[in-house]
């Protein structure tokens, strides 16, 4: 484990007395031209322009029913609903995400350090890695609720302290992604601005942004004027496909109503060279299990 590094500038205020609209300062893909990896070129293009890069199929159908498995044992297991990394369904009690996953499972932490995964990841930031979020997410069918829009940089920044935009997501479908079951909103191209929020971080934030986002929520003409100007793109696929996605993209998910379930498995990776300093807009830290303070890189 390493230690945190000294409070750096605020290159993105947020949190304040009003929204603030501030142009992306950072890269999107931190490697140099012709950097190895398992993306080519085009893809890595299509990335930096987007903000997200879609894959049809990044494990196989044999893996996807591995880890499928392994998300029911979770989600069904006593012990793992009543650990604080688990977050359940207001409405519902049901287990909707339970994070650390890649410490709780060996099965999920074999996943991490997959070349296919990991890989990729060292390819966009141009550095080794270190997890700064996992999670496996739930969403049954007939109610779950969804995520409201957001930028995670946004919360990561404000909250956990990461100084700049050098983290990549990547969500790994465990069944279908239909057009209908509550799937992955991005507005493509809004990675390249910042949205600084309003209003202030409350105490223990966390607590309630995992069931239902509040604070580092934007405002309804804000969303109007980034979805008037980059459109919102939906994604679908089967299980085993994956989307990797920039931190700041602006992105949400709706209400699953169907009886199909959206489930999958999330991973934050984080560039060493960007670890987290004292959040930028909070109180308080929050737990290690939603923003990690481990800095050792993937192996």
């Amino acid at each position: 484990m390493t230690t945190a590094p000294e409070r750096t500038a605020d290159l993105y205020p947020t949190r304040g007395a009003t929204e603030v609209i501030t142009p992306r300062q950072d890269p999107v893909v931190w490697s140099q031209p012709g950097t190895a990896g398992p993306f080519q070129p085009s893809e890595l293009s299509d990335f930096e322009r987007d903000g997200f890069f879609a894959q049809e199929e990044l494990i196989t159908a044999d893996e996807v029913a591995v880890y499928r498995a392994e998300l029911d044992r979770l989600t069904h297991d006593p012990e793992v609903k009543a650990d604080p990394r688990s977050i359940v369904e207001a409405k519902s009690d049901k287990v909707r995400s339970v994070f650390e996953v890649h410490k709780i499972s060996e099965v999920f932490a074999k996943l991490v350090s997959d070349p296919r995964v990991v890989g990729r990841a060292r390819q966009i930031l141009g550095s080794d890695v270190y997890v700064h979020q996992s999670r496996i997410n739930v969403k049954p069918g007939f109610g779950a609720s969804g995520f409201y829009w957001h930028s995670d940089f946004e919360t990561w920044h404000a909250e956990d302290g990461l100084p700049n935009m050098r983290t990549v997501s990547v969500s790994i479908a465990l069944t279908e992604n239909y057009d209908t079951n509550g799937g992955l909103m991005i507005m493509p191209g809004s990675h390249k601005f910042f949205l600084g929020c309003s209003g202030e971080t409350p105490v223990d934030n966390y607590k309630k942004s995992l069931q239902m986002q509040d604070a580092g929520t934007p405002s309804d003409e804000a969303l109007t004027k980034l979805a008037d100007q980059y459109g919102i793109k939906l994604f679908t696929g089967k299980a085993g496909s994956a989307t990797w996605f920039d931190c700041n993209c602006m992105h949400g998910s709706g209400d699953n109503i169907t009886p199909y379930p959206r489930s999958n498995v999330f991973i934050v990776f984080n560039s060493v060279e960007n670890a987290a300093v004292e959040p930028f807009a909070a109180p308080v830290r929050r737990p290690e299990y939603i923003g990690a303070r481990d800095f050792t890189p993937v192996k």
